[in-house]
């Protein structure tokens, strides 16, 4: 839900970008804008696409709004024709300078980790779930029912199995648990190690929130070489080609995540770093628990605490 969050106010502080500073043409590059960041979500929560493929995308459909309302604006839009050739030609005259290429490499270095995070803690979920119900063995059983009741037999009902016994029985109980313990503690350890990775520079909080200045340097990259690009465009494409204008304006409804700007405050300490450490510092306390479950069994339910009389399977 946080990343969710996340995804949502880098798309509404890029699409203010146009609403504030570009308003010609922000009805038509806040589509750009949304298209964009559902790819985010759909890379990150584990589709099969690529970085590099969405992001080209979106300057690649940027482009013609760009060309149309800051390059060579007219009193009429580009025709379709047109914006498809400027398409096209995005990446040969790379009128967005080195910018694309930029992203492309922030956006791998941000998001594979946290989509990769994301997937293991899914898979967590699953080893929780999958050993939350456990099928005792009839030697398992048995062993249990002799543990802790056979002392009745001897009207012994109030007393507690020794913990040495417990212990005995309990892991012998718990022996699949025990060989599930090596993989559990290495797979705590790769999340440290993860979550460790996804910082400074390439967290993912700073990327996304910080992409709308990476367009705002591109858009400005296209204004300066406006000239030139035009220029080049005119070899390629011919002189644009144009239709009656759509109307203009910012359909963007900048209140309409206020509440999640408020939760998602840069100041709050409720960021998508903190929250993590804070969960990779929980879960390290759980790093031997498969392997610590009959202790825990036994010295806090089940057997007798030291220096009280206990039973050990025959006598007290």
């Amino acid at each position: 839900e946080t990343v969710e969050t996340l995804i949502r106010l880098a798309e509404n502080y890029t699409s203010m970008l146009f609403c504030n500073a570009y308003r010609n043409m922000a009805a038509e590059a806040t589509t750009r804008v949304q298209e964009f960041f559902i790819d985010v979500g759909l890379f990150i929560f584990g589709t099969d696409i690529s970085t590099e493929k969405f992001v080209n995308r979106f300057f690649d459909t940027l482009f013609p709004v760009v060309y149309n309302h800051v390059i060579n604006p007219g009193l009429t839009d580009i025709s379709l024709e047109y914006a498809e050739c400027l398409q096209m030609v995005r990446r040969d005259i790379r009128p967005f300078g080195n910018i694309p290429k930029k992203a492309i490499g922030q956006m791998r270095r941000s998001l594979l980790p946290s989509r990769t995070f994301l997937q293991a803690l899914n898979l967590g979920i699953e080893v929780v779930n999958t050993t939350d119900h456990l099928h005792f063995s009839k030697d398992c059983s048995r062993a249990l029912l002799r543990m802790q009741y056979c002392s009745h037999c001897q009207g012994l009902t109030l007393s507690k199995p020794c913990m040495g016994y417990c212990l005995n029985v309990i892991r012998g109980c718990l022996a699949n648990m025990a060989e599930i313990d090596l993989h559990w503690q290495g797979y705590i350890q790769s999340l440290e190690e993860l979550s460790s990775a996804m910082s400074e520079t390439y967290d993912i909080e700073h990327v996304l929130l910080n992409f709308h200045s990476l367009v705002n340097d591109a858009l400005m990259q296209a204004r300066i070489n406006g000239p030139e690009l035009s220029e080049q465009v005119n070899k390629v494409c011919g002189p644009p080609v144009r239709k009656p204008p759509q109307s203009p304006g910012c359909s963007f409804d900048q209140n309409k995540d206020n509440q999640g700007l408020k939760m998602f405050s840069r100041d709050s300490e409720e960021t998508l770093a903190n929250r993590r450490k804070e969960f990779i510092s929980h879960l390290r306390l759980y790093k031997a628990f498969y392997g610590g479950l009959a202790d825990q069994l036994c010295s806090n339910e089940l057997a007798a605490a030291d220096g009280l009389p206990c039973w050990n399977g025959e006598d007290l």
